[in-house]
């Protein structure tokens, strides 16, 4: 499946390149009335998670709509040091502006930094780098997600129950929002009777929460809920509980609310909630658009989020004020 959602972008980004005019030549040649093309350089971290994917789809389908930018993409495959290496490797190249989505915080902060401070933009997408060497940040507020996810899930347990969590990535920033926010929401120290009695690090990726969630089945007899920090995660834990005979036990949280994936899910009583993280992949082009006409933008962007529900998920979803 992931390779589908791999090829099904490269064949889109693909296209869009297809159809971007060649950058003029300086010189006399080049009219003062030629347009000015702009080159943007976009570093995803990996393309083995649907929400990424996504992502990269969502920027290519944004740029489309401004036929001088062109996109030049690069795929870090899971690897902080080949993710560096690919940013060194467009800022050599000349791009006029970097879009980032990193593994990890601290490795990609200073090649981040060394491309600021060249005096090229650069928009930091979903996980933040540290210190403040880039122009904007975009990406919800994870912290708020997992505390509305912890809320949620006092909602649906009750009291004196097992709680599982599967974290992403811990060295990400996400990740560590989404636990920290999650401890928050259920308020362990106010909620005697619940218990978290399993987590671990499953790195955002589905067969690895399979195998955690198969851990977890066999060191508890009872286990009431699952939080998984994305819905991938929580597709396998579902996926661990039913092979053991075990899925109707227990309820099952995620985070993303793609479409094809989360919300689906939940529309098939697989989740009882996911919650929306959108990619903010439209809203980096069209920031790019606004830096490149002279703008000067806003340091961090939040975006919103909504949460999908059996009872609202053919209305859309509830927003979270």
């Amino acid at each position: 499946m992931r390779r589908a959602h791999a090829l099904a972008f490269a064949l889109v980004a693909f296209a869009v390149a297809c159809k971007r005019e060649p950058r003029p030549e300086p010189g006399p040649a080049a009219s003062a009335k030629t347009p000015r093309h702009y080159v943007i350089g976009m570093s995803q971290c990996n393309l083995g998670e649907p929400w990424r994917v996504q992502m990269n789809a969502d920027i290519a389908q944004a740029a489309q709509k401004h036929p001088l930018l062109e996109v030049r993409w690069k795929d870090a495959q899971n690897d902080s040091l080949r993710q560096r290496a690919q940013v060194e490797e467009l800022a050599a190249q000349g791009i006029d502006l970097l879009i980032i989505s990193p593994k990890e915080s601290a490795p990609l902060t200073k090649p981040v930094a060394d491309v600021f401070k060249k005096g090229i933009p650069v928009i930091v997408l979903d996980r933040a780098v540290e210190g403040d060497d880039y122009t904007t940040f975009i990406g919800a507020d994870n912290k708020r997600i997992g505390r509305e996810a912890g809320k949620h899930a006092l909602k649906l347990l009750g009291k004196g129950k097992n709680v599982v969590e599967l974290k992403g990535l811990m060295t990400s920033t996400p990740g560590r929002d989404r636990n920290e926010g999650f401890r928050e929401g259920i308020a362990l120290e106010k909620n005697p009777g619940l218990k978290l009695v399993f987590e671990a690090d499953m790195q955002w990726l589905e067969p690895n929460a399979r195998k955690e969630m198969e851990s977890a089945l066999a060191a508890n007899r009872t286990i009431d809920l699952v939080y998984a920090h994305n819905d991938p995660g929580a597709h396998g834990a579902y996926l661990a509980a039913k092979a053991a005979g075990r899925e109707k036990q227990m309820k099952f949280i995620g985070i993303d609310a793609l479409p094809h994936e989360g919300v689906r899910y939940v529309r098939e009583g697989i989740l009882d909630a996911t919650f929306l993280y959108p990619t903010g992949g439209a809203e980096a082009i069209e920031l790019a658009v606004s830096i490149f006409a002279g703008k000067k933008p806003e340091k961090k962007i939040v975006l919103g989020t909504r949460v999908f529900t059996k009872e609202n998920v053919d209305q859309g979803g509830e927003a979270i004020e």
